[in-house]
């Protein structure tokens, strides 16, 4: 579910990020406290791709708690999602309530339209804090996860069995992994991601916190692109392309079950969402008998991997905050992260849901758990989707060996000084 969100979102991140910026204010609204009373009235709520489906029955329970709540779910593509929001908030018609996804999350708030977490209704310390922080603007929460996930290293097990390879846990292990697993047979060691878009600067987001490095300054006012160890992650990156063990042209998002299976690549950088597509392609007994996971190699500052999560945020002039942020607070509970991920398979962002045996007998997912504790988003600054876009377009060059790492992010640098933090 996690991924077709993914592949529709990729179109309309830059012109929403524009139209963000041009309507923002800083909101200051302080936050109240909500009480336990049953909620009541007409709940609004604004949800995209197939999480708007299946929502309304998912929340039966919690009507039948609320007799008196009449909750009203529109679903909206997720392509058009951000577009719509920021008309709604641009003409005053806004919902009560959406849930934001993390790469457009800051362009969104930018707006200046979300109201501030009340104070009591979550504690911070039980989400992921990579997260929570992805809504926290100047100390203040303006949205509550609603799911979580961290990419993975996730391999052949079974050509690395016979090359008596474990996962590994280094980048110098990297390569000498994608090096034995093509000895073993696999056409590319590795499968990168080569879409050459926003996606590939949240990959090298990864790496460069790998390296200790950032894309921003520690206060958020300036953008680092271009700093040396940056540099060198991008042109560790780039080294499995000029090396061979990766290929420039492949495979594309949606093609890497096909390349997984058939032995065209050994290994990908990739999200929880694999494993199913795996079952659903080749069956349970071929993902127990093909596929391990592990968390991402360390570089230089350790093991970091590239953070996806969406928020839950109430509009400050949605006309029934109240029951909005007692929606929140209910999708909130550990229970019902667990049923959330029982009924729709979205990983929970709440830590003590992850005890529930649903999911912690789930061997596959114990790197996931891991990753989460560490994971890191793309700067939450609104014009991050402009930058991040042609990020990961220029970073076709390295791929392809027609520009050095250097080359690149000095250039990238410059555009990103050109269209500055936003917020």
């Amino acid at each position: 579910m996690m991924s077709t969100n993914r592949v529709a979102r990729r179109a309309v991140l830059v012109g929403a990020s524009a139209l963000a910026v041009s309507l923002g204010l800083a909101a200051t609204v302080h936050a109240e406290t909500i009480d336990d009373a049953p909620a009541s009235g007409v709940l609004q709520v604004w949800i995209g791709g197939a999480e708007g489906e299946k929502l309304p029955s998912f929340l039966a329970d919690f009507e039948k708690a609320n007799p008196e709540l009449k909750v009203e779910i529109t679903q909206i593509p997720s392509d058009q999602f951000d577009a719509k929001l920021l008309t709604a908030i641009a003409a005053g018609t806004v919902p009560d309530l959406v849930r934001l996804y993390s790469q457009s999350q800051a362009s969104l708030m930018a707006t200046g339209a979300f109201a501030p977490v009340p104070e009591g209704l979550v504690k911070a310390e039980d989400f992921f804090p990579g997260a929570y922080a992805t809504s926290v603007k100047g100390g203040v929460a303006y949205g509550v996860p609603m799911d979580a996930y961290a990419t993975m290293f996730q391999y052949r097990k079974d050509l690395a069995d016979k090359a008596g390879l474990a996962a590994p846990k280094t980048w110098d292990e990297m390569k000498a992994f994608a090096k034995a697993m093509q000895g073993q047979g696999a056409t590319w060691g590795l499968g990168m991601d080569i879409g050459y878009d926003i996606y590939n600067a949240q990959g090298l987001n990864e790496y460069v916190h790998q390296n200790g490095g950032g894309f921003l300054s520690a206060d958020g006012t300036q953008w680092t692109i271009n700093s040396d160890a940056n540099v060198a992650a991008l042109d560790y990156w780039g080294s499995f392309f000029k090396e061979g063990l990766a290929s420039p042209d492949g495979p594309k998002f949606l093609d890497t079950v096909p390349w997984f299976t058939s032995n065209e690549i050994a290994g990908k950088d990739i999200g929880p969402w694999f494993e199913q597509w795996l079952v659903d392609a080749n069956g349970r007994d071929w993902v127990n008998a093909n596929l391990a996971t592990a968390i991402m190699p360390a570089g230089p500052a350790g093991s970091v991997s590239a953070l996806g999560s969406g928020s839950l945020a109430v509009l400050k002039d949605g006309k029934n905050q109240t029951a909005a942020w007692k929606l929140v607070r209910y999708l909130s509970q550990p229970e019902t992260q667990v049923g959330w991920y029982k009924y729709f398979g979205s990983l929970p962002a709440v830590k003590a849901a992850w005890d529930d045996p649903a999911i912690a007998g789930n061997g596959l997912l114990n790197a996931q758990r891991e990753a989460l504790q560490t994971a890191v988003d793309v700067p939450q600054v609104s014009t991050w989707n402009q930058v991040g876009t042609y990020l990961g377009q220029q970073m076709e060059l390295v791929a392809r060996g027609q520009a050095t790492a250097k080359q690149v992010l000095d250039d990238v640098q410059a555009f990103a000084e050109g269209a500055g933090v936003g917020n």
